[in-house]
């Protein structure tokens, strides 16, 4: 494996974070602190507990998780779209580095940065709501693999993307959507049992539950079937990316 190159990209993309660091970091840190003044203060006072949980401290997985899907798609179909919408996705195409190594390098940036952003709201919601972690292990289990999983999804939605029209629109009309629908703010038991089918079929389920398992050991979802279904996603990820460098879709039109 080309070490040099996978660190290279790895670099320039963390370096761009710097560069932009009210956009990549105060921004979404500022925004899921009104979250927790809105929900877990003026809403939060007005309900008792959820699964003996304060109200405030409940929602904070899901705001982490509505945090990290979004950046991580963000940041990385940003970071692979520039260099096809400047043209120095050629060079890269050119250079001895593989098509893993330049994944490696875009998708773990990706990951990484929003892995820090996600540990920097879960810092901050500490300062708003009293917090345990029950299963620290697996809090850092889940938080992993959603961001890489993510960043995979944002990759490939970089490469299909033909303007910064179509980056910003299915974060925003899609991803942010189902995250909210996916028990961030609430358990899926407090819907009605048709619903609660319904609300099954959405994948951000399986993420939120996981992760907010880890918190307070409480799920919507047995913990098994959403570590499954967390790989599952990671896989058809995998399995896209593969895809698309093995036929150039996107990347030699």
């Amino acid at each position: 494996m080309n070490l040099h190159a996978v660190r290279a990209i790895y670099g320039f993309e963390m370096a761009r974070t710097r560069r932009t660091l009210m956009q990549s970091v105060v921004s979404p840190v500022v925004s899921t602190s009104l979250y927790f003044i809105v929900f877990g203060a003026a809403i939060g006072s007005r309900i008792q507990s959820v699964e003996g949980v304060s109200y405030g401290a409940f929602i904070v997985p899901g705001l982490i998780m509505l945090s990290l899907l979004t950046q991580s798609v963000s940041n990385a179909s940003f970071g692979i779209y520039f260099p096809r919408f400047s043209g120095t996705i050629y060079e890269l195409l050119s250079a001895p580095v593989s098509p893993w190594e330049a994944v490696l390098g875009y998708v773990g940036a990706a990951a990484s940065k929003s892995i820090l952003l996600g540990l920097i709201i879960l810092a901050t919601a500490g300062l708003f709501v009293p917090l345990q972690i029950l299963h620290p292990v697996w809090m850092l289990l889940f938080l992993l693999l959603t961001a890489v999983t993510f960043s995979l999804i944002g990759f490939i939605i970089g490469l299909w993307a033909d303007g910064f029209e179509k980056l910003q629109a299915v974060p925003l009309l899609i991803i942010t959507p189902l995250t909210f629908l996916g028990g961030s703010f609430y358990t899926i038991d407090m819907l009605p049992p048709a619903w609660q089918k319904v609300a099954l079929a959405n994948p951000v389920v399986y993420l939120v539950s996981g992760f907010r398992w880890s918190f307070y050991g409480h799920a919507d979802v047995a913990l098994g079937i959403s570590l499954g279904m967390t790989l599952l996603f990671l896989a058809i990820s995998l399995a896209i990316v593969g895809w698309i460098f093995k036929t150039g879709w996107r990347l030699k039109a």
